[in-house]
This record gives C-alpha cells, sequence and structure tokens, in this order.
C-alpha cells in the first residue's frame, strides 16, 4: 500500500495531494453548458411552457393563449428551450408543434420531484 502525501491547505487542516488535485481539477472544469442551462431554467414562462408540454404536445397558438405571452416572446422562450435541447419542434400542417424531449421531460421529473410536498 502507498503512502499518501498529505497536503497542509490551512492551519491544521491537511488533505492527501490525490484528493487536493480532484478538487483543483473540479473547480477548473468547464461548467458554462450546465450554466446556460440553469439560466434557461431560470424563467418563470419558460418553466410554465415546460410543464404545459408535459401534459401534451402543443402548437405555438395554444402557448400563446395560455401565457398571455405576445407570439414574439414566446417565440423567443421556445427558441432558448430548443437550444438548450428540453424542446424539440415540428410542423404539423400550417401548425408548429412543440413538444418535450427525452432530456427536457427527465430534468423537469427530477425538479418536479425534488420539490414535492411530504
Amino acid at each position: 500500500m502507498s503512502e499518501k502525501k498529505l497536503i497542509k491547505v490551512k492551519d491544521s487542516y491537511c488533505l492527501p495531494e490525490d484528493v487536493l488535485d480532484a478538487v483543483n481539477a473540479a473547480m477548473n472544469e468547464d461548467v458554462e453548458e450546465i450554466v446556460n442551462l440553469l439560466k434557461v431554467l431560470s424563467d418563470p414562462t419558460r418553466l410554465r411552457i415546460l410543464k404545459a408540454l408535459e401534459v401534451q404536445s402543443l402548437c405555438v397558438c395554444v402557448l400563446v393563449n395560455c401565457t398571455d405571452q405576445q407570439h414574439s416572446a414566446l417565440s423567443y422562450h421556445l427558441k432558448l428551450l430548443k437550444e438548450a435541447g428540453l424542446v424539440n419542434s415540428q410542423r404539423e400542417r400550417s401548425f408548429q408543434v412543440y413538444e418535450l424531449t427525452k432530456f427536457g421531460n427527465l430534468l423537469l421529473k427530477h425538479i418536479e420531484k425534488h420539490f414535492e410536498k411530504v
């Protein structure tokens, strides 16, 4: 068994060198993608859109009606949700229909489970 070198961090607080290396590596990871996802999720309108799409795939016209958002504002929210990989869209006749992606559905379920009332 190899001996681990302890690194003195402050006063009497010591960590094994490999642990300190792992902590430094974690602190230097690129978290930009996660930050962007959390920014998308931080808007109440976008969360409400996700919850509505959890019920059923919906056309933009229904979402406009349900959110009291103008079409242009709603399109912006949907664009951000789509870029984040949370929703997909497809054209059905003259309607643009949005649905949760597998990732969007899974993420929403985890968030809801965390905030469930006991």
